[in-house]
């Protein structure tokens, strides 16, 4: 084998806009099309807000304009306004910003220079304009080339900083910004910033009272066990209740930044949660236990935070400042004393606290017999059966997970069938992609206890599949995919796999896992061309692309699909819907209405609301009889 040549040819020096493009998971994290909450063009929303957070915190400016039409971005705060002189450089000069040498900036999350020159140089257009003592100055650029610098001119306009920005599409393909998305992120900055009013595209975004209010918008009050906890402090908020839902639900930030990681201070929140709880009641409870159905959030705000990444979503720093404790240690303190004396000071809600303790561990004491017999089932089935066809890499393998780990994300494949099954294993990636074969259609979670997942094999099997019997944190694979045949006994199944993930690991869809797949329903093709069509719009748009010549196919069930053809529907081009949780919405009422006992209701529903295309029509069946079928199979 011949040796590589490595002259000073192969050495490169990279100005900061080819860097930034060439690894752009370096500052950004993964790319994506928008489809997950922490893809790429949420960051660079990020990035630009976060210098108009800064200087709300600093005093200037009580409103920030939001605007997002045809995936282009326009934010507008009433801040000082960068200084004129230096518009150009703040954008496009690596390491250059006005927070280095201010103690005012020493809480801050931009500190490096580094956020807006990334969507700069991801931008396919990208204009910053500052407006300062009745003058406004602007520049524009494209990919991080400067195309025009203008002029000072006079304005009446308000101080401030405008900026505006489109998505490069070269670096982003295919992307959209998901309008929940968007409010959710914004909601968040309003809830950690009290008294700021973000109007974004007709809607204003404000909070009086925190986390508080966070919590509030998040639980329904009829579910929780008892009022909300607001706890505040110098550099630090927090707020917790229990609910009767399974598993646990934390919202965490630093300096304004959403941790959607965690880190220290929420690894530190749940222990001093945990100790100060069982001092309180002089009883050593199980952690579980103390835990289990809990809704909490924390804030706190520390100097020159070290995160594991240039994307922010994990605390890896320990210090509070200059002879300050560490954050672990101030946040022990502050749960113990505040949380504490709360409790001494509201007994009703201490007496509450205690009973949904008790019932966790009633309930963990009443299937402990049996989810150890299930446990050595499943690890003795693991052995021998073939429903999980696993990859090779795992979202789990690292305890602290890097913006490396999310980009090389692991998927698996929860699908009904054989035939199916057997396509998308020899059509997948085996390094980052697993398959997981149902038997039949499973049971109707809804108003069942976690006991039934460990009587029903298929379903225990499931759980120890994705590794997340007791919760989240160990979660195999960063995408879970429901993948089933797009008719009635696929959209079946789907319901109730949605079931089950909602009842009993609603953290899993909260925190973005959950997916359903979109495979196409057409295949438009002649002898030179082929197209995959998801829609009938699409499959017109075909026909006539093909000049109306063209052999059409229906896919009726993924089976019908060859792994040849399916290595492009899960690969590059995949289509991946995610399963989302509005902050409005009420998952008890949800899963009542469409999993309970309610079938008039509901029928009614239907019949009052269905909208059925011909294509979606078998052969040989009247628009009547699907129409029956679809109400036949939504009132089961």
């Amino acid at each position: 084998m011949a040796e590589a040549a490595y002259t000073e040819d192969n050495i490169r020096s990279l100005d900061w806009k080819e860097h930034i493009r060439l690894r752009p998971g370096m500052y950004i994290g993964k790319l994506g099309d928008g489809s997950a909450p922490d893809d790429g063009i949420y960051i660079l929303l990020k990035e630009v807000f976060d210098n108009s957070i800064d200087e709300y915190v600093m005093g200037h400016g009580k409103n920030i304009d939001v605007k997002i039409e045809e995936g282009e971005v326009h934010i507008r705060d009433f801040g000082r306004g960068i200084p004129l002189g230096k518009v150009v450089d703040v954008v496009s000069k690596m390491n250059t910003g006005g927070k280095y040498d201010s103690k005012a900036f020493k809480k801050s999350v931009g500190l490096n220079g580094v956020g807006t020159k990334a969507v700069n140089a991801l931008s396919e257009q990208f204009i910053v304009e500052a407006v300062r003592e009745n003058k406004a100055k602007a520049a524009e650029f494209s990919r991080g080339e400067l195309i025009k610098e203008h002029r000072p001119k006079k304005t009446t306009e308000p101080n401030g900083t405008r900026v505006s920005f489109k998505p490069d599409p070269e670096i982003f393909k295919n992307y959209k910004f998901r309008a929940d998305y968007v409010e959710t992120q914004l909601w968040n900055y309003a809830y950690l910033n009290a008294g700021l009013r973000i109007n974004y595209n007709n809607k204003t975004l404000y909070s009086k009272n925190g986390l508080l209010d966070l919590l509030s918008n998040q639980t329904d009050p009829d579910l929780i066990r008892y009022p909300i906890i607001h706890l505040k402090g110098d550099d630090i908020e927090i707020a917790m209740t229990h609910g009767n839902q399974y598993g646990e639900q934390y919202y965490s930030f630093v300096n304004g930044q959403n941790t959607t990681q965690g880190g220290t201070h929420l690894n530190a929140f749940k222990e001093a949660i945990v100790k100060t709880v069982r001092d309180f009641y002089g009883k050593n409870y199980d952690t579980k236990d103390v835990r289990t159905s809990i809704i909490a959030a924390i804030s706190v705000r520390v100097e020159e935070p070290v995160f594991e990444s240039q994307t922010k979503t994990k605390l890896g720093s320990i210090d509070m400042g200059p002879d300050s404790p560490t954050v672990r240690l101030f946040i022990n303190d502050f749960v113990k004393k505040e949380l504490d004396n709360f409790l001494h000071k509201n007994p009703e809600v201490a007496q509450a606290l205690e009973n949904r303790i008790k019932q966790s561990e009633r309930e963990r004491t009443e299937i402990a017999g049996i989810k150890k017999l299930a446990n050595q089932r499943a690890k003795k089935a693991n052995v021998h059966n073939k429903k999980l066809r696993d990859c090779r890499k795992h979202f789990d393998d690292k305890p602290n997970k890097t913006d490396e780990d999310i980009r090389n994300a692991t998927t698996i494949f929860i699908t009904e069938g054989d035939s199916a099954s057997g396509s998308i294993t020899k059509a997948r990636n085996v390094e980052t992609q697993a398959v997981f074969s149902l038997r039949g259609k499973p049971l109707n979670c809804y108003g069942q206890t976690k006991k039934l997942v460990y009587q029903n094999e298929e379903l225990n099997l499931l759980q120890h599949a994705l590794n997340i019997e007791d919760g989240i944190e160990n979660l195999r694979y960063s995408r879970v995919v429901i993948a089933t045949d797009a008719d009635v006994d696929g959209m079946h199944i789907r319901l109730l796999l949605l079931t089950f993930f909602l009842q009993f690991f609603p953290d899993l869809v909260r925190n973005g896992h959950l997916y359903i797949l979109q495979t196409p329903l057409f295949r438009v093709r002649d002898k030179k061309k082929t197209y995959y069509c998801y829609s009938e719009k699409e499959k017109q748009d075909a026909i006539t692309a093909l000049r109306g010549k063209a052999e059409i196919t229906r896919f009726k069930g993924l089976g019908e699909i060859s792994p040849s053809e399916f290595g492009d529907f899960i690969g590059e081009n995949i289509r991946l819907e995610p399963v989302v949780l509005q902050k409005e919405t009420d998952l008890e009422n949800v899963l009542a209405y469409y999993m309970g006992k309610n079938t008039p209701q509901r029928q009614n529903f239907i019949i009052d609301n269905l909208r059925y295309e011909v294509d979606e029509v078998e052969d040989g069946e009247s628009v009547e009889e699907a129409m029956e079928d679809a109400v036949e199979f939504e009132t089961a």
